[in-house]
């Protein structure tokens, strides 16, 4: 209805807020799309970008640092990187993001840990 100009896209965000409520996206996304309508797009997913891929946080290699680890808790990140091949940047992700996993005193240790686990 945007793209023929039917009816005002004010009309259609009330329209979506009604029916979604909490959920409905911002009025600046809304906007972005039905310009994006009007330029003659029919979808609303992102377009190819250039650029390199994230691949290297694969379940392989999560694994693989994952048993490193288990191995030696006290290793750095620069000497996972050089046992693994991966970059720092994805090392440490692996680390945080996937394996929920942070340094402290040299080691690595989960990082949801009771009081009575902290103090030994």
């Amino acid at each position: 209805r945007t793209a023929l100009n039917i009816i005002q896209s004010t009309t259609i965000y009330d329209k979506l807020c009604t029916a979604f409520g909490d959920e409905a996206s911002s009025f600046r996304t809304f906007a972005r799309w039905t310009q994006w309508f009007r330029e003659g797009r029919e979808e609303i997913e992102d377009e190819e970008r250039s650029g390199r891929p994230v691949v290297e946080s694969t379940a392989e290699n999560i694994e693989q640092v994952h048993s490193i680890i288990n191995n030696d808790s006290y290793l750095t990140i620069e000497e996972l990187q050089e046992q693994t091949g991966l970059r720092y940047g994805t090392v440490h992700r692996i680390l945080c993001d996937h394996l929920k996993l942070r340094k402290m005193t040299t080691r690595y240790i989960p990082k949801q840990l009771t009081d009575s686990q902290r103090s030994e």
